[in-house]
């Protein structure tokens, strides 16, 4: 078992609860407390949470190119957005670069394009130093950049839905000659479109992307185009979606909702915004126990707790520790979705992940 899911809490966690005693307190102290003073806590634990198939790939991807070539592997980007699982690959021999200018001219070490993708002159470069690259973009990226050549070879224009700036929208852009694809981030952004020809468009999307979000601007782009084409199956993908349903089944029963994950992780940020349309009061996204401020938890009777689909079980055991130390725990699991997604590795690496 990795060190990323220690197995002492999994989606089958079963409800437990220290006795009930005094009457709630006015507000929590810090550091532990005796059983008698602790208030009752009810954690609402959302079930699918944490790790994707397509993230449990990029990270197997990272551990195996270290096992099979030794250290160091590196890695463009981070492999996946979770500062946790990039310092446990770090200490383990990753070394991460943002370009592959940034790896020595003379190694013969492999690099691995990190799981939200690359644009198409990224392994052109690598091929032409003739570096050993390993791609651990998910397949669901993959998908979408799949989508985005068809289209264009049917000289349709394509409308990208996602973030300036974030990697996946980068690499999904790039697949592509520039000006291939026009990115829009909201309802006015498909209001200010103005395409040349209106009836040979296609729209894609960004795969973690709010669904609700989405939605309204695919509703506002087939307004105003109405023989746009669109993907044969949604780009959001199901761990994206299974996690959002699964904030919106619990939100309006919290006082508050904690999401585990990085700033930079589109798929949680998205989850505190679910969490505070779908009726829940208070939403913060943490990365690690110690960045909670205790003080927005005093009167919380019920807790929401999930994670993002790039952070591991582990922190989320933290956070659960965190507030054992300080209230009577009753942990109830929220599952919306069963989830058995798998993702073949790479060719090179499959006979050691066999044994």
């Amino acid at each position: 078992m990795r060190p990323y899911d220690n197995g002492l809490c999994s989606q089958n966690c079963t409800t437990s609860q220290l006795p009930a005693s005094s009457p709630r307190q006015s507000h929590l102290r810090e550091g532990p407390l005796t059983q008698v003073d602790k208030p009752d806590l009810t954690i609402k634990l959302c079930a699918p949470r944490g790790f994707c198939a397509g993230v449990d790939r990029a990270i197997q991807i990272v551990e195996l190119a270290l096992k099979q070539y030794g250290s160091p592997v590196y890695v463009r980007h981070e492999i996946v957005h979770n500062r946790y699982v990039v310092d446990e690959l770090r200490e383990k021999g990753a070394i991460f670069v943002e370009e592959l200018s940034e790896i020595p001219e003379t190694t013969d070490a492999p690099v691995i394009f990190s799981a939200h993708g690359v644009p198409k002159s990224v392994p052109e470069d690598a091929r032409s130093r003739n570096l050993i690259y390993l791609d651990a973009t998910c397949p669901l990226v993959s998908k979408v950049h799949r989508e985005a050549e068809l289209h264009f070879r049917r000289n349709k224009h394509i409308i990208l839905v996602g973030h300036s700036g974030h990697p996946e929208v980068v690499g999904t852009m790039g697949q592509l000659p520039a000006g291939a694809i026009t990115l829009v981030e909201t309802k006015e952004d498909v209001q200010n479109l103005e395409p040349e020809d209106t009836e040979n468009l296609a729209w894609i999307t960004q795969t973690t992307l709010s669904i609700d979000d989405t939605q309204e601007i695919v509703d506002a782009l087939k307004q105003r185009f109405p023989s746009i084409a669109g993907p044969h199956k949604d780009d959001i993908c199901y761990a994206t979606t299974n996690r959002q349903e699964a904030v919106k089944a619990v939100a309006h029963d919290t006082d508050a909702l904690i999401v585990v994950g990085s700033p930079n992780s589109s798929n949680s940020q998205r989850l505190r915004e679910v969490a505070l349309r779908f009726g829940c009061k208070y939403s913060v996204l943490v990365q690690r126990a110690s960045e909670i401020d205790w003080s927005k938890f005093e009167d919380v009777k019920t807790l929401g707790l999930t994670a993002g689909a790039s952070a591991p079980e582990i922190v989320v055991e933290e956070i659960i520790e965190a507030f054992r130390e300080r209230r009577n725990i009753k942990i109830e699991t929220i599952k919306t979705a069963d989830e058995t997604v798998t993702f073949n590795l790479p060719r090179e690496l499959r006979t050691f992940a066999a044994e």
